[in-house]
């Protein structure tokens, strides 16, 4: 459970029974260029987030104070000025609009950033204490470094910048069981984009799958004020539009778009900064609040799940920096009577060769979902009800083991790392399905999925696939829309094993010496 508070954010554990066995900065510049530019003019300079990350990290939070440019000259230009917050793990592979501003045209050799409150967070089961940790790390002073691979050029009417992070050298030490925290040390890539009108990919300006809800709307639909999910720091706003050829998926056009709702949109940023929608989901136009982020444990003797919410979004929450109220990032949810769909935002579900289902009897942990609730219930055995269960697109970085092919498709066996959270949390006991070989994903790729791999797409070689991952009888099966270069890992086939049965619950949190520990314990027969 989190805290409105001040102080750091503490370390969790889960012991599973039952029920629940289930961020001032460095400079790092580029080389100088013979090629700089003249200034001639402005360019519309827009600022893109995005991740690079294996599977070890739930979560990576900044609080972004500021970012600028260097040229040559020793002059710097402001990008950003304000503080925004944001949430990288979600953007393993993928982009978001940050800000647009008006930059001089020149060649420019390094930059900085300045920021405040960096943490992350890791979940891991761990069988030898029958329980599910979460555990945060985000104290010390970080050291920050931006890389440029090569001097940035800004030139043309409008072009895009990429903010990456990279997580895994992001980090530092650190160990979860044994807790040891850790001094995270946010290094970013910087490097240019160029942004097309007719984007279709993250590699040339697309944005997909962006969690947002709307904040205000003209009352054609055509114009959006959007407050994009940001992770627990706060939200960040964003001016957003539709038009004629923009597909709505769960309404029926524009007009049924109402401030509170929550969507989930591809779109275009255009020279202005604001998004052109390409595509408008709303997946329960009634939800109170709505939880993303992946399963972690779903129990076979009652219809009650845990779910990591890595990104959230209600009145119910208030930040760390709120006027007050309690919010939570491990919700239980009761799913009982929950409705159970897939996202609009893959088309080509009925091409596969196997059926792709997503249910009640087959959704396992590791499974990126949407939550959707009317409520929120935590105590006295009982849980949140989930009125939708939603399975959207996620990223799993894995080595190709073997290749094979099934009609328009092209199969992928990969391998994934042990702390990977399919063979990871396949551990536990009392869940609703087995994985026959958790540390194993079938990747599916056809003439649509994007490839944006420098690599050979060969066997040995690992990659980030981005798509759905459905449980089909036992096996993990990916419909891939979208690959990309990975992250190199040590390939060790996670073991499995099983655990008896307990009969209590109970939440611990851990704090610092000064902030004692709450705990929680209830117990419910079977």
């Amino acid at each position: 459970m989190k805290f409105s508070a001040s102080f750091p954010r503490p370390l969790f554990f889960l012991t599973v029974s039952s029920l629940f066995l289930g961020m001032l900065l460095t400079t790092n510049c580029g080389s100088s260029s013979s090629n700089a530019v003249k200034a001639q003019g402005n360019t519309a300079v827009s600022v893109f987030l995005s991740g690079t990350a294996n599977a070890e990290l739930a979560e990576y939070d900044i609080q972004l104070q500021s970012i600028t440019l260097t040229n040559q000259a020793g002059t710097s230009v402001t990008l950003l000025s304000a503080p925004q917050p944001s949430e990288f793990i979600h953007l393993n592979g993928q982009i978001e609009p940050l800000v647009t501003v008006t930059v001089p045209q020149d060649t420019y050799t390094a930059a900085n950033v300045t920021l405040a409150t960096p943490e992350f967070i890791n979940t891991q089961y761990e069988p030898t204490q029958n329980a599910l940790a979460i555990c945060e790390y985000g104290s010390g002073n970080p050291t920050i470094t931006v890389n440029l691979p090569s001097p940035i050029t800004v030139t043309g009417d409008n072009m895009g910048l990429v903010l990456n992070l990279q997580v895994s050298q992001s980090t530092g030490p650190f160990s979860c069981s044994p807790y040891t925290g850790a001094t995270p040390s946010p290094t970013f890539n910087l490097t240019p984009l160029a942004i097309s009108a007719q984007a279709t990919n993250p590699a040339n300006g697309k944005v997909i799958g962006m969690e947002a809800s709307v904040a205000s709307i003209a009352s054609s639909g055509a114009s959006l004020t959007l407050s994009v999910t940001a992770g627990p720091f706060g939200n960040r706003t964003l001016s957003a539009s539709t038009n004629d050829s923009t597909v709505f998926q769960g309404i029926g056009n524009a007009s049924a778009l109402a401030a509170g709702m929550f969507v989930n949109l591809d779109g275009t940023v255009q020279s202005d900064g604001s998004l052109l929608a390409s595509r408008i989901e709303v997946e329960n136009p009634s939800a109170i609040n709505i939880w993303t982020g992946p399963l972690l444990q779903v129990d076979s003797i009652v219809p009650v799940l845990l779910m990591y919410g890595r990104q959230e979004q209600g009145p119910l929450f208030t930040g760390p920096n709120g006027n007050s109220g309690v919010y939570m990032d491990i919700p239980f949810f009761d799913f009982s009577a929950a409705t159970f769909g897939t996202s609009g935002q893959i088309s080509n579900l009925q091409t596969l060769p196997f059926v792709p289902t997503f249910n009640d009897t087959n959704l396992v942990a590791g499974q990126t979902v949407d939550i959707t609730s009317p409520d929120f219930v935590f105590g006295g055995g009982l849980y949140t009800p989930a009125n939708t269960i939603t399975l959207i697109p996620q990223t799993v970085n894995g080595t190709v083991e073997s290749t094979s092919t099934s009609g328009n498709f092209t199969i992928y066996t990969v391998l994934l790392a042990p702390y990977d959270q399919f063979p990871n949390l396949a551990q536990q006991s009392y869940q609703v399905s087995t994985i026959t070989n958790p540390s194993e994903v079938e990747v599916y790729v056809d003439s649509n999925t994007q490839k944006l791999n420098t690599q050979t797409l060969a066997t040995g070689n690992t990659f980030r696939f981005y798509g759905l991952v459905f449980n089909d009888s036992g096996t993990l099966r990916m419909d891939c829309v979208q690959l990309i270069d990975g992250v190199a890992f040590a390939p060790t086939s996670g073991a499995r094993s099983q655990l008896a049965k307990g009969a209590t619950r109970t939440v611990r949190r851990v704090g610092p010496t000064d902030l004692p520990p709450v705990i929680i314990t209830s117990t419910q027969s079977q």
